[in-house]
């Protein structure tokens, strides 16, 4: 035997060596691990669930010990309202085949030399609960997927959907097929995950008789976050789908929307939370014709956390039986509050508005062929010298600064009212042209006319600034009292007009 071939052959004899007696090891250490996770799991499915009528648990059925390899079962409980009538106490069944490390023999036929303590090749089990998902899957399981245990107790791996068809007398899906790639750190401290879905189709039948139809295509997600000191993760999250066609209604209308793209961030400093939430739509259609593009991003900062925390905690309580009444046919019952709860709420909401949130609505706008429309909103808060104050003082004292902007194109009014009588079956191009110069003067004439706008060019505008107890409206500076006493006599203007 030459001597590169006595090298390979020891490099492979002491591969086989590590491999069996690292397995050995991590068939040993293997139940202590799984039953960690599933602890880590069953709280955040806890954190998950709150607020809702409903449980999810996750327990290990049964470890069948090898050598180099062992089997796992797991089963996921659900019990309570939020899973529904027809299956209240749902179970869903896996089966796990476990690759002992450090070299699991999948990972090295792939040449992914880098040691890990386990391989695990997971996928669901058919049961009462999931029979129907089988049977749409050509009874083949319809999830399953890969993870990779490292000795630092991180995770990355692969969850797979695969391909559905199913059809009765009311409703019909097609699933192409979706496919997620994870990648955790120990206990879940980061998390990044990719995914893509090619299309889905659904079509069914309301109580009504009514058809509905979606249809969704170039579904992509992906999210990079990190678990908070509280608990929660932040980082961002991004949702993008490249066409939705949506059918509704007996006259089967049919809305379509190309290019969604949703995109969420959030931080948390010390005790304060922050956040934004962008939206855009390239492209809007209704009924084969096009109405334009959309796009609005909302955002929040000076959020106080634990405060937060304790009032959301007690929302979630309090509407658990509500939740429960609604989901049993039942009376639902009223919203009250103990009197210690009473003086908790008080407390955490003084605190959060201690902390000076804002609240802001950044952009809120609809772009058609001829004209946008834009609103945009900025709230301050802050805390009050008491909860007992009038409501037009507390009001007063609880908004340090409101910064609100409407823009209204009357070309794009008059899109919109074209596309309307369209829709509505007109088809004479200068009765067309009529209607839609109609809605848009209408709208221009009412706004102005209340003098709850101006016109600048073509544009309706409408601005409200308060601030130091000070309201200008339009250009105009009036007192909070003067600015309510002035939009009631408006509003009560237009209701005896019509």
């Amino acid at each position: 035997m030459n001597k590169p071939a006595v090298v390979f052959l020891g490099f492979v004899v002491a591969i086989g060596a590590v491999s069996a007696g690292g397995a050995w090891y991590t068939g040993k250490q293997l139940e202590p691990v799984l039953q960690t996770a599933i602890q880590n799991a069953n709280k955040e499915l806890q954190t998950s669930m709150a607020g809702v009528d409903g449980t999810l648990a996750l327990e290990l059925v049964s470890l069948d010990r090898g050598v180099f390899s062992s089997t796992a079962h797991y089963r996921l409980k659900g019990q309570g309202s939020v899973f529904g009538e027809d299956n209240p106490n749902p179970e869903l069944l896996f089966v796990d085949h476990i690759e002992h490390g450090p070299l699991p023999f999948s990972r090295l036929v792939t040449l992914k030399w880098l040691p890990v303590m386990a391989t695990s090749h997971y996928e669901l089990e058919k049961n009462p609960t999931t029979e129907k998902w089988f049977a749409a899957s050509k009874d083949v399981s319809p999830l399953k997927g890969v993870a990779n245990i490292g000795y630092s107790r991180s995770v990355n791996g692969n969850i797979e959907l695969l391909p559905l068809e199913f059809k009765d007398d009311t409703s019909s899906v097609s699933f192409s097929g979706a496919n997620l790639d994870f990648d955790s750190s120990a206990e879940g401290q980061k998390v990044k995950a990719d995914g893509f879905m090619n299309s889905l189709k659904v079509a069914a039948v309301d109580a009504n008789g009514a058809p509905f139809e979606a249809e969704l295509a170039g579904l992509t997600v992906a999210s990079n976050l990190e678990k908070s000191s509280f608990g929660f993760y932040t980082g961002q999250n991004t949702v993008e789908l490249t066409n939705t066609k949506l059918t509704f209604g007996p006259q089967k209308a049919v809305l379509t929307l190309k290019g969604f793209e949703q995109k969420d961030s959030t931080q948390a400093k010390d005790n304060n939370l922050a956040g934004r939430v962008d939206y855009k739509i390239d492209e809007i259609g209704y009924q084969g014709k096009p109405v334009g593009s959309a796009a609005m991003a909302v955002s929040m900062k000076n959020v106080d956390i634990p405060a937060m925390l304790v009032l959301t905690k007690l929302y979630q309580d309090k509407m658990q039986p509500v939740q429960a009444a609604a989901a049993a046919g039942q009376p639902v019952p009223e919203l009250q509050l103990t009197e210690a709860e009473q003086t908790l709420a008080e407390a955490n909401v003084n605190q959060v508005l201690a902390a000076k949130p804002q609240l802001a609505v950044e952009n809120l706008s609809l772009k058609t062929t001829h004209g946008e429309s834009k609103f945009n909103l900025v709230v301050d808060l802050a805390k009050p010298t008491s909860m007992e104050l009038p409501p037009v003082e507390l009001g007063k004292q609880m908004v340090a600064l409101l910064d609100a902007n409407l823009t209204l194109s009357k070309p794009m009014i008059s899109d919109v009212a074209a596309l309307q009588a369209q829709v509505g079956g007109v088809t004479d191009p200068k009765a067309i042209e009529q209607q839609s110069q109609m809605a848009a003067e209408m709208v221009s004439s009412m706004a102005v006319g209340t003098q709850m706008a101006t016109l600048v060019g073509t544009d309706v505008v409408s601005k409200l600034h308060y601030a130091n107890n000070e309201v200008t409206f339009n250009g105009q500076k009036m007192t909070v009292e003067q600015f309510i006493s002035f939009v009631m006599s408006k509003v009560g203007a237009v209701s005896g007009a019509q």
